[in-house]
């Protein structure tokens, strides 16, 4: 694929006539367990930080999952302060609590989200038919969409954005979304369900454009999933048709059109884990104000020279350089 071409590719996975309508729906079932049954909770820690104070927050999810996140904000809060919410990459967890404190300092409160199921706080009590050995994506996938394990994910995101948005001290035009892999695909998901959201900083996205990767032939760990179904469970590709009509429902790069606020977007051109075809394909489904910065010496690798400071000048408004 020649540069031009990429620079223009939106992926090859389908995208389903009834996409925003399934999701809509499942938005109004995630609004009602929202006011009926979500018995969210609170619990301060005590970490000796003079201008933070700091929760444990749980709450249950559509399917009664109990769902963990750490709070941050600042001390001594008179009145509406903006949100960041931050998702993390695959098979992970919240960062430290101790890595985002500048953001506090900075006058912004910080959510941390666990994703349930991975090395978190955060329960998965879903019951799945079929293969479960390995990977979160294709789990469910034989039972179609209604069970795919994301689908979970992916309203635990939106449940999460709803409660942040209805804390009193909230500036609700000021929340923002941030994260780099998995967690870059779970921040255009909650701003692609919650309008709220003005804000997001997406690296590398994870869980985009399926076939592609199928095609790539990719069997990294964060794919392998993929490839071991084929391989093991339909080796002459007979439901391939079947198999991704089901997980498009679950493709970051067909939220990408639902995205209201403003993106900043990171690619990684080397990338070994998510494919940059992958990464380009939800950036060029965004119809949203947008900027696309391009890395074209690393892979899927930790980015701390001259990023971490441009994801806190986009959220916090500051000018360090």
């Amino acid at each position: 694929m020649d540069k031009e071409e990429f620079l223009k590719y939106r992926g090859i996975s389908p995208f389903p006539r009834d996409f925003d309508s399934f999701w809509d729906n499942e938005i109004k079932k995630a609004d009602i367990h929202f006011n009926d049954n979500l018995n969210y909770e609170l619990v301060e820690r005590d970490f000796n930080i003079p201008f933070a104070r700091c929760y444990d927050l749980y709450f249950n999810s559509i399917d009664n999952a109990r769902i963990y996140s750490k709070v941050l904000i600042p001390d001594n809060v008179t009145g509406k302060i903006p949100f960041l919410l931050i998702f993390h990459g695959y098979h992970g967890q919240s960062a430290d609590w101790s890595r985002y404190i500048g953001y506090v300092a900075s006058g912004t409160g910080v959510v941390l989200m666990d994703v349930r199921g991975q090395a978190g706080k955060s329960q998965d009590n879903s019951i799945f038919e079929g293969i479960t050995v390995k990977g979160h994506i294709i789990r469910g996938v034989s039972e179609g969409r209604e069970k795919l394990f994301y689908k979970n994910v992916f309203l635990d995101v939106y449940l999460l954005s709803r409660i942040v948005e209805e804390f009193d001290y909230t500036d609700k035009n000021r929340i923002s979304v941030f994260g780099e892999s998995q967690g870059g695909a779970l921040s255009i998901v909650c701003a692609a369900l919650n309008p709220a959201i003005r804000k997001s900083f997406i690296i590398y996205p994870f869980l985009s454009d399926y076939k592609k990767v199928v095609e790539l032939k990719i069997t990294t760990e964060a794919y392998s999933e993929l490839y071991r179904y084929f391989k093991y469970i339909d080796p002459f590709h007979e439901r391939e048709e079947e198999i991704f009509a089901t997980l498009s429902y679950i493709d970051v790069k067909n939220f990408a059109h639902r995205v209201k606020g403003e993106v900043m977007f990171i690619a990684s051109l080397m990338d070994d884990v998510c494919p940059p075809e992958t990464q380009i394909a939800v950036y060029n489904n965004l119809e949203c104000e947008k900027k696309l910065l391009l890395l074209p010496e690393y892979l899927h690798e930790a980015l701390n020279v001259k990023v971490q400071d441009k994801v806190f000048n986009f959220i916090t408004g500051s000018r360090i350089e």
